[in-house]
């Protein structure tokens, strides 16, 4: 797998990439053998498996990414647990991050989700609407905005993937060039088990891996 992605950093000329292990339904001991190998950013999909988890594991050389749709009653939660909020998809959640972060005296990273597929059935900004909701977000001095992630539509030929992602980086680069003082382009999450090498080759600094790392997930999860 590692050596896979290096060779898709090579024909995408991206210099780091950042491995975050998807571990929903994963059991604590399972995510433990895996920080023993190494890994040590961990994406979590759901704020109450991964309260569980972490009081497992602990926070020690581990970061904690919310990389699932997070729930305006479970913010309060979050911004505890988590070092990275990945899926800001709308302003009544930053509205409400903004609230408890400040009440908290603390800032969180965050990543703007977009639907880049316009998918009914996924969360996100659309394409079309994200200069004005990254601008939007100066009203959040509690958000530091850090860069884009997305779920592409799915296909079984990982190529066909790859006119989403090519329009994620064409995104990145058009709000770079709008130089939000509040705003850092930094990272590109995109990419998981069945594309991240497309993924990586098309401008990702960071993937999601889950089924590639720690098998299928058990029927019914």
């Amino acid at each position: 797998m590692r050596e896979r992605i290096e060779e898709a950093k090579k024909k995408g000329g991206v210099e780091e990439v950042i491995l975050v292990a998807a571990t929903k339904t994963v059991e604590p001991a399972r995510i433990r053998e895996a920080i023993s190998c190494g890994i040590r950013d961990i994406g979590e999909n759901r704020v109450q498996e991964a309260r569980k988890k972490i009081e497992i594991l602990g926070r020690e050389n581990i970061r904690w990414y919310m990389i699932g749709h997070l729930q305006k009653n479970k913010v309060k939660y979050a911004i505890k647990m988590f070092d990275m909020i990945q899926s800001l998809d709308s302003l009544p959640l930053a509205e409400e991050l903004e609230r408890r972060l400040a009440k908290e005296g603390k800032k969180m990273p965050v990543l703007v989700e977009v639907n880049i597929g316009r998918e009914s059935t996924k969360f996100g900004i659309f394409p079309e609407k994200l200069k004005e909701f990254i601008h939007a977000l100066r009203e959040y001095p509690h958000l530091e905005c850090r860069g884009l992630m997305c779920i592409p539509p799915w296909s079984d030929n990982p190529q066909n993937t790859r006119p989403y992602f090519a329009r994620m980086r064409e995104l990145m680069e058009e709000i770079k060039k709008e130089n939000f003082p509040h705003v850092k382009m930094e990272i590109l999450s995109m990419g998981m088990s069945d594309d991240f090498e497309v993924a990586i080759e098309e401008g990702a600094n960071m993937v999601r891996l889950g089924r590639i790392i720690f098998g299928e997930r058990k029927e019914g999860k």
